[in-house]
């Protein structure tokens, strides 16, 4: 072993040790915010982080300082996070203490990623698909080495089954990712024995492709040499590994749950310490005693001072909060032309098929994936018909049942410049991944300081339709519209759609678009408005700017109502104005995009006719429209001649499959109609 290896990973080692140290000398001082050190970790954490390259992508997990400060980060960085500082690099002092999140030029990079154990293995994993895509594509950088992507996890995270779609995906495709599991033997206070059937490298056995090690971790020596076999095999041969490695723990859990309140085995996991380890190894190879305790002398003298600095340096300020929720869009008005002379009326499946091809068509960095989006079907609606047959099937492809994978490799995807779309088959099926979408995809930009926006495109059909049933005509707004972080459009025809989807492509920050599968083909009575005249190719639709489809004058002698709708909700409201003849006492409102929210355009109308209707699909109890409503009836009340009404599908669990109690279900033009009689009577 090289001796300047030996001297800069022992000068590591005793750097992360003082940390730990110096933290629980002033325990009192530093546990306003939790946290969590390397100690007994760290020899391998070193190791590995030597040896990565500025074009590698780290996912760190949350005790992993001594690999941070392997990567080049100083004392001084990791403790402005510990002390949740204004100039924290990583946050801004938004969130926990090695909670890394870094885009410098000469460091790895490491997106942002939640402390939700083992959820980063899904966005590791979209990092090592995104490489493989742009080498695929000719988008890689072929002067520098190959990059890697490393994702960092704790033995008791692999239990969970998010890391079972990212090991099924990696072992499936052949990406390029070392998943490093450092294995101490707890939870926090769960063991092993309890928790767990085999260790990570057992488990990672069953995925045929994903090949797996097991070392001792707390050996500097064997750490460094086995990590060096497995990233120089990554390099040249593309394709997964895991290394397990065993560890002491030798530190609290966190600083909030303490080892001595359930640990029995303190005394076998000092026993394993690799610091006097590697501390012996710098003896054995010919330093001297004097230099190895210069070594430990600078370390802990770098750690007080860089503590006492990090002390004096400034707390955020309040106004600090409200920045870098999105990235700036550079869409910001309607431009193109939206009904071009000439061109032909389609249904609205067609133009987001339009839409998606004439965006792969210009720009490489856009691939679409999801169940059956490829070649054989091309989506469930024929959403994606001959996208893969055009454009190859490394650009369209399938994957495997696993709507978290889906949605969370999004981060990785778009952390090394690609732009995904994907999709979830049906919106009943987007529960196991909104995991993903709430921790990961609408968190990163807000927890990273701006850093690591996630510029994605997650398609949902959404709705009921044609008796699909309880497990495929659900509504989920609701839920969607309470992830912060995210945009969300519900189109209500064609052109809008391709507009949205020409505008969701350009926007750097997330968006989920919820389709209204009962729309796709106006088979439904009365959405034949659904269909459009297809927008030009450079049509693009603003996120924010609500249509008001059918605009009326004030009136002295009518009583007049606002309805705000959207999707399916907008053909039920124009068609029962029309039915009772008073398209001249009803303004309608299409929402287009439930986030961002045109209030100004809701407000003004409601403030002109005195009374409002919100019309959803959704139940209405506890749901966005209800919400809205209520926003409604705070900014308008002295407006108002009577109060905000909702009308939304029947407050029970689930769609029946039976058509004569799904009509039963859900609104409908009749059922709108009766509402505005009331309101207006009112």
């Amino acid at each position: 072993m090289n001796k300047d290896i030996l001297k800069k990973g022992f000068s590591k080692l005793c750097t992360a040790k003082a940390m730990a140290e110096l933290y629980e000398e002033n325990f009192k001082q530093v546990s306003k915010y939790v946290h969590a050190t390397s100690r007994g970790h760290e020899a391998i954490q070193v190791a590995l982080g030597m040896q990565l390259l500025p074009q590698d992508y780290a996912f760190p997990y949350y005790r992993d300082d001594a690999m941070l400060l392997a990567f080049g980060l100083e004392p001084y960085d990791l403790m402005l996070q510990l002390l949740a500082k204004r100039d924290d690099p990583f946050s801004g002092g938004r969130t926990y203490y090695s909670h890394p999140s870094l885009k410098d030029d000469d460091k790895p990079k490491i997106p942002h990623q939640s402390s939700a154990t083992g959820m980063q293995a899904i966005p590791a994993t979209g990092v090592a698909m995104g490489m493989q895509y742009k080498e695929l594509q000719g988008l890689n950088d072929t002067s520098i080495e190959n990059p890697i992507s490393v994702c960092s996890l704790g033995d008791a995270s692999v239990t969970e089954g998010e890391i079972a779609e990212a090991f099924q995906m990696a072992a499936l495709k052949q990406m390029p990712i070392l998943y490093l599991v450092q294995d101490n033997g707890w939870d926090i206070s769960a063991n092993e024995a309890e928790t767990r059937a085999q260790n990570a490298a057992e488990y990672a056995a069953g995925f045929h492709g994903l090949e797996a090690i097991s070392i001792d971790g707390a050996n500097f020596i064997e750490s460094y040499e086995a990590i060096e076999n497995v990233i120089k095999t990554i390099r040249e041969e593309r394709r997964p590994f895991l290394v397990h490695a065993k560890v002491p723990l030798l530190n609290h859990h966190t600083s909030g749950v303490r080892m001595e309140w359930y640990r029995d085995d303190l005394e076998e996991a000092r026993s394993r310490d690799p610091y006097p380890v590697l501390r012996q190894q710098l003896l054995d190879h010919g330093c001297s005693e004097e230099d190895v305790s210069n070594i430990e002398n600078e370390a802990e003298s770098q750690v007080v001072s860089d503590f006492e600095k990090a002390l004096q340096a400034e707390d955020p300020r309040p106004e600090d909060l409200f920045t870098h929720d999105f990235v700036p869009t550079p869409i910001t008005e309607e431009k193109g032309t939206r009904e071009p002379e000439g061109a032909d009326k389609v249904v609205m499946v067609d133009c987001a098929l339009f839409a998606v091809e004439e965006l792969m068509r210009e720009h490489k960095e856009c691939l679409l994936y999801g169940q059956d989006v490829g070649g054989r079907l091309g989506g469930v609606f024929r959403e994606a018909a001959t996208l893969a047959q055009k454009f190859g099937d490394d650009r369209v492809f399938n994957t495997p049942i696993q709507e978290a994978f889906i949605v969370g490799s999004t981060v990785g995807m778009s952390a090394v410049g690609l732009k995904p779309i994907v999709e979830v088959q049906f919106a009943d099926y987007i529960w196991p991944g909104l995991n993903q979408l709430f921790t990961e995809v609408s968190r990163s930009c807000y927890l990273s300081n701006g850093k690591w926006p996630v510029s994605m495109i997650l398609r949902v059909p959404i709705g009921a339709y044609g008796s699909g049933g309880p497990y495929h005509s659900s509504s989920v707004e609701s839920v969607i519209t309470n992830i912060r972080g995210i945009k969300i459009a519900y189109p209500s025809n064609g052109a809008d759609l391709k507009g949205l989807m020409k505008a969701a492509y350009h926007d750097p920050n997330p968006v989920v678009i919820l389709e209204h599968k009962g729309l796709y083909w106006s088979k439904v009575p009365g959405t034949l408005t659904a269909t459009s005249k297809e927008p030009s190719e450079d049509y693009v639709l603003p996120f924010g700017k609500a249509w008001v489809l059918q605009e009326i004058w004030k009136q002295e002698n009518l009583e007049t109502c606002t309805i705000v709708t959207y999707g399916m909700g907008v053909h039920w409201a124009y068609n029962a104005s029309g039915e009772l003849n008073m398209r001249d006492q009803i303004e309608i409102i299409d929402l287009r995009t439930p986030f961002p929210l045109d209030e100004h355009t809701i407000m003004t109308s409601v403030k002109k006719t005195g009374k409002c209707l919100v019309v959803t699909e959704e139940p209405s109890n506890n749901s966005f429209a209800r919400a809205l409503a209520g926003k409604i009836q705070e900014e308008c009340f002295k407006y108002l001649d009577a109060p905000v009404m909702t009308i939304g599908s029947e407050n029970m669990p689930a769609i029946p499959l039976n058509s004569t109690l799904e009509q039963t279900m859900i609104p409908s033009t009749e059922k709108v109609k009766d509402k505005i009689e009331l309101l207006l009577s009112y």
